[in-house]
């Protein structure tokens, strides 16, 4: 009786409990309730496995992505971004792995960004981001020839657009209502990420060999830069504004390419039929990077273009050294091509424009000249990118029967240097924050490209994202 009268006792101290917090927080004040940390995110599972007679598995990623936004009163601000993931496939050549759960079931954290920004930082038109963080310059859909300050995240080559957080200092001077200036120090560079599983060939250029010799070995060495302030730093200037009915910025970064060139080849021969091994030298080039932008919209039309020059800092030269070949030569036996000259820039650009029609379709165009691996003037290829979907059912039902893109490599030799990109989707908002979609991706041309290296993996892509 007495445990019966004690447990009735706490039941009614806990709801009174519970009716006072609820009555304070009701009454909470604005300030209070900005203060309080926000947690959003969402959970996605992408599935994909290749059209071929044995459906091979593709893709496998589970992926827990958590946001922390807090803002106390209008003076700070933080923000957070997290991936939790299972990514990958079983990776296993001998019963050791067994024994290596990270082999057997792999997991992978990723901070996307962490960052903490002050409006009004020793004056009221100044604001300051410290910390990791993604600063998205560039109006086009995704492909941004001007967007260069963060490394390019290339991990999945279909996602387009993707960049990783970099930790920098962030400050925004307002100069007013329409003009605004940026400036952006990065200390340490940070290179693109390559693509992995059935992509990791997709950005690998064909290699060349001289007449005669054939390879048997490659290895490489990369040269990161020195860390230091100086010469591992990354620095941009953006001025941005708007003009009757135009946005528009031009900006500048001082920093490197993502992507290493091969600056010195060693061939060692091994047997007397041709048979060679290959030491290749990567580094990376410091760029100037001139880029400008604009966005309008015409008639409920949306448009927008973007280009960006390339200048080298200096000329970069790849070195061809066939010293073991001659080993009774006094010096060293070595050729030199030109890759890039600092003299002649190059320019990447892209236009483009999207438009929602009355029935609940939509449309989106960009032609892009140049991809994100493709240096030199000569070497730009061509890329044409349509999308076409309808919704149907009150918007839950979205079906896009046209998508994808068209790449020339060789105008004047079309037929055997084009590469066609096919993606249909189906997707279904199951609830308000559940959406499913089942697409397929495609790739059908000839000759070099980037998706011409994925000629053989068409594929069929599952998807469903929660978002809380």
């Amino acid at each position: 009786m007495k445990l019966l009268k004690l447990t009735s006792v706490i039941i009614i101290l806990l709801a009174n409990s519970y009716i006072v917090r609820a009555q304070e927080s009701s009454f909470t004040a604005p300030e209070q309730a900005e203060s309080r940390l926000n947690i959003t995110g969402s959970l996605l599972t992408d599935e994909r496995f290749l059209l071929t007679d044995k459906n091979d598995w593709a893709w496998n990623e589970n992926r827990l992505t958590l946001k922390l936004d807090k803002k106390i009163s209008n003076r700070s601000k933080f923000y957070s971004e997290v991936w939790l993931r299972n990514i990958g496939l079983p990776n296993i050549t001998s019963s050791a792995d067994l024994y290596n759960k990270g082999i057997v079931d792999p997991i992978n954290f990723e901070l996307r960004e962490a960052y903490v920004q002050i409006f009004g930082f020793l004056s009221k038109n100044l604001d300051i981001t410290i910390g990791r963080q993604r600063i998205v310059w560039g109006t086009a859909d995704k492909l941004n020839p001007t967007d260069n300050l963060n490394p390019y995240d290339l991990e999945d080559i279909l996602d387009f657009g993707r960049h990783r957080g970099s930790d920098a200092v962030s400050l925004n001077y307002y100069i007013n209502n329409d003009f605004s200036l940026q400036g952006v120090y990065i200390p340490i560079f940070q290179p693109a990420n390559m693509p992995i599983g059935i992509y990791a060939d997709a950005l690998s250029p064909e290699m060349e060999l001289p007449q005669g010799m054939v390879l048997n070995e490659f290895s490489d060495t990369i040269l990161m830069p020195r860390y230091n302030l100086a010469e591992s730093s990354t620095s941009g200037l953006k001025f941005k504004g708007f003009v009757k009915g135009v946005d528009f910025s031009l900006s500048y970064v001082w920093g490197y390419d993502g992507l290493p060139f091969a600056t010195r080849n060693t061939f060692i021969p091994i047997d007397a039929f041709g048979g060679i091994n290959i030491n290749s030298q990567l580094s990376f080039s410091r760029t100037h990077i001139l880029g400008a932008d604009m966005a309008t919209s015409i008639g409920g039309f949306g448009l927008w273009a973007e280009v960006a020059a390339f200048i080298p800092d200096k000329d970069i030269i790849m070195t061809n050294d066939f010293s073991a070949f001659y080993p009774a030569s006094p010096v060293p036996v070595t050729v030199d091509s030109l890759l890039l000259e600092s003299s002649k820039p190059y320019v990447r650009f892209v236009i483009g424009g999207d438009y929602n029609f009355s029935n609940s379709s939509y449309l989106n165009f960009q032609y892009m000249h140049g991809f994100i691996n493709e240096r030199g003037e000569g070497n730009l290829n061509d890329y044409f990118f349509v999308r076409y979907e309808k919704k149907f059912f009150n918007e839950k039902l979205r079906v896009a029967p046209i998508g994808g893109g068209f790449i020339v490599t060789d105008w004047n030799k079309i037929k055997d240097n084009y590469t066609l990109l096919f993606v249909p989707e189906v997707a279904y908002q199951a609830t308000d924050n559940i959406e499913m979609s089942l697409s397929a991706a495609i790739i059908e041309g000839k000759g070099s490209g980037v998706f011409g290296n994925l000629n053989d993996y068409d594929m069929l892509m599952f998807k469903l994202k929660y978002s809380f």
